[in-house]
C-alpha cells in the first residue's frame, strides 16, 4: 500500500516494493519485472512515476533493460533468460498486418491508437512507435498529423513477401 500523503515520493515506494520482491526471491535473476504499464495499473500512477521507479532500480544495478523485450532482474548476463524470437515491436506490426489482411482493419480507417496498443501489449510507448514506424515505412499505414494512423488503400499495400 502506497502512502501518497507521506514524505516519501511514490516512485521511491514503488521501487522499494519491487526491490523487496527481488531480495525476497519472488523475482529471480533473469525474470522480467512488472512493466511500466503494469505498475501504472497496479498502483494507479502516471507512466513517469513508474519509469522513475524502474530507473532507480536500474541505477542500483538490480535490474537491466533489453530494448524491445522488457526489464529483467540482475545485471545483463547474470542469469539466462529466454530471448524472444520476434521483437515486441515486430510482433505488434505483424498483428496489425494480419488484422488488415483479415479485414478487421479497413483501408482509410484508423488503426488502434498508441495508448490502446501500449495497454493491449503491455509495452512502452517507444515500442509501439517503432511498430508504427515499421508499418509506415512498409506502406501498410499512413499518418495524418493530429488525426492518427490509418490503413493505407489496398493498392498501396506491399507485396506479401516484402512485409518483413
Amino acid at each position: 500500500m502506497l502512502d501518497r500523503d507521506g514524505d516519501t515520493h511514490v516512485y521511491l515506494q514503488i521501487a522499494d516494493i519491487v526491490r523487496r520482491q527481488i531480495v525476497d526471491g519472488a523475482l529471480l535473476p533473469g525474470q522480467p519485472i512488472p512493466s511500466e504499464s503494469m505498475i501504472q495499473r497496479e498502483f494507479g500512477v502516471a507512466r513517469t512515476t513508474a519509469r522513475r521507479a524502474i530507473g532507480l532500480l536500474r541505477k542500483e544495478g538490480l535490474v537491466h533493460a533489453v530494448r524491445g523485450e522488457g526489464t529483467f532482474v540482475g545485471p545483463p548476463g547474470a542469469a539466462p533468460r529466454e530471448s524472444r524470437k520476434t521483437p515486441l515491436f515486430r510482433q505488434i506490426a505483424d498483428d496489425i498486418i494480419e488484422g488488415v489482411r483479415r479485414g478487421d482493419l479497413q483501408p482509410r480507417r484508423p488503426i488502434p491508437s498508441e495508448t490502446t496498443l501500449v495497454q493491449q501489449y503491455d509495452v512502452a510507448r517507444e515500442t509501439v512507435r517503432r511498430a508504427i514506424a515499421l508499418l509506415r515505412e512498409a506502406g501498410w499505414i499512413y499518418t495524418v498529423p493530429e488525426r492518427g494512423s490509418f490503413v493505407s488503400p489496398r493498392d498501396r499495400w506491399p507485396d506479401p513477401d516484402s512485409s518483413r
